[in-house]
């Protein structure tokens, strides 16, 4: 599939006067939910646009804006002029943001809010498969989607120099980093992808650097403090229908291709985070798999979201290109799909997030692990704050038995109580750290009466001993038993060093606000 699709020409006039009529309407995040009210922005994120329509029409050109935008409609030439004052609909046509219609002007692009929690912005995108009426064309440009929001989610907003975001699209992760980067650069292997970037930046008077090129050969020998990347990391067969999500190799290839490739473009003690998928193979351990891809001397940090089954994976993404998986086209294009899982071993595909840290002259930490539970918090604070753990065991990790520990107050134990012959017997003890992604961790109750005695007073070896004289046990077995709790309830910030320790300051125990 291609598209001869001319590029737009989002030039800095045009963007100058389109942004001029936005800000003249409010059509920016909250001037869209305050128009149409609470419940019919909620129902047009539910895909469910009338409404949304009807709030609309009482919204004077901010309305006009909505409908043509968000809801894809076709408005009269006199409301387009309106709206868009002072960018004539002529000049938007030829600029390719407007279409000519029958009763006067349809969208061609898609513009819309996006906002954080400091303000919003524009995102310049192509229109989705709906608003188009077809399949959308190879060098269709995403917008602000789910696997865009959770990796901006996912981000370490902590201050940095200079900052790397490859495989842009519509600039939406380079947008986030111009609040904590001094200096962005972005990267996309399409044309389409830089010119609709680029729009995106000019619209929100911003300076990126873009530079065109596949992965990380456009800016070879460069480091950067920070790298993101929402890489076409969808599995399967070596092939591109699209270039937002194949990359044309096959299975996790470019998945590993970035895991490998990324640490190497980063200033010492310099991060990145990246959404991945990752093969579930018959008698191969995911996390095995994933830690083959590690240069030397990276810190790393693979969480896994969910994992699909071939057959739902699929059946996701024919519907995503607009493909009715029951139609003659589905059918084709999914049993050779299927027959590739088959052929490889595919049992299920991990997807997730990964954490990444240059530790030049160090011992890596390398740690994969589950996180399939639902939670609120964004992880992108939680990962900084893992990374500053990671260094404190690095640190300290021979000195735990000598540090005074404490169990955070966002810290719950959690028992289960079963009837026995004798009344309740505590079946399980969860430990149950309700902030950050809300890690569990299930312990005996030898660990409960540890972890009872954490107050940030007596160093660890004392509480060690103190339990082993009560329960009749040998302080040393006891130690080696708890140590390896211990490092793992650090690392997931649900045990602190106390402040008056001997050792260092503790990282913060739960996610730090950016």
């Amino acid at each position: 599939m291609s598209t001869n699709t001319p590029l737009p020409d989002l030039s800095d006039d045009v963007c100058a006067r389109l942004r001029e009529a936005f800000r003249r309407a409010d059509y920016d995040a909250d001037g869209v939910v305050d128009a149409l009210g609470g419940a019919a922005h909620a129902a047009l994120g539910r895909g469910e646009p009338e409404p949304a329509r009807r709030a609309s029409l009482d919204a004077g050109d901010l309305g006009t804006l909505v409908r043509l935008f968000l809801l894809g409609l076709t408005e009269p030439e006199k409301s387009v002029e309106s709206a868009f004052s002072p960018l004539s609909p002529e000049a938007a046509v030829a600029a390719g943001i407007l279409a000519a219609d029958t009763d006067g002007y349809k969208v061609a692009l898609d513009i819309r809010p996006h906002g954080d929690e400091e303000g919003s912005w524009w995102v310049v995108a192509d229109l989705d498969a709906d608003m188009l009426g077809h399949v959308v064309p190879e060098d269709h440009v995403l917008g602000v989607g789910h696997a865009s929001l959770s990796l901006i989610r996912a981000t370490s907003r902590r201050p940095v120099g200079t900052l790397l975001d490859v495989g842009t699209g519509n600039g939406v992760q380079a947008l986030h980093a111009t609040r904590h980067a001094r200096r962005v650069t972005a990267t996309d292997v399409s044309a389409r992808a830089l010119a609709l970037a680029a729009g995106t930046f000019r619209l929100n008077e911003l300076d990126v650097e873009l530079v065109r090129g596949e992965w990380f050969a456009p800016v070879a020998r460069r480091r950067f403090d920070q790298i993101v990347c929402n890489p076409p990391f969808v599995v399967g067969p070596p092939r591109v229908d699209y270039t937002y999500r194949d990359s044309g190799l096959a299975g996790d290839d470019a998945s590993a291709l970035v895991v490998r490739q990324l640490p190497g473009f980063l200033n010492d003690g310099g991060t990145g985070q990246l959404l991945a998928s990752w093969l579930h193979k018959g008698g191969e351990d995911w996390a095995d798999r994933v830690a083959r891809w590690l240069p030397a001397e990276t810190d790393a940090w693979f969480v896994q979201r969910d994992v699909a089954d071939p057959a739902l994976y699929v059946g996701t993404w024919l519907r995503d290109e607009g493909i009715d998986p029951r139609s003659p086209e589905g059918r084709v294009k999914a049993a050779a799909w299927l027959d590739w899982f088959t052929e490889n071993r595919v049992q299920g595909i991990g997807f997730g997030f990964v954490t990444l840290r240059r530790a030049a002259g160090k011992t890596p930490t390398v740690v994969c692990e589950d996180l399939r539970q639902a939670y609120d918090d964004p992880l992108g604070p939680e990962a900084a704050n893992w990374l500053d753990r990671v260094d404190w065991l690095r640190t300290h990790g021979g000195e735990l038995m000598e540090t005074a520990f404490r169990v955070p107050d966002s810290v719950l134990l959690e028992r289960v109580d079963s009837p026995g012959d004798e009344g309740w017997e505590t079946t399980v003890r969860r430990l149950h750290r309700t902030d950050g992604p809300g890690w569990q961790h299930e312990v005996d109750e030898l660990a409960t009466r540890l972890l009872a005695g954490c107050r940030g007073v007596l160093a660890l070896e004392d509480l060690v001993e103190l339990l082993a004289a009560a329960q009749g046990l040998d302080p040393a077995e006891l130690a080696a038993a708890a140590l390896p709790v211990v490092r793992e309830l650090v690392r997931h910030g649900m045990l602190v060093p106390a402040p008056t320790s001997a050792s260092a300051p503790a990282p913060a125990p739960a996610p730090m606000s950016q």
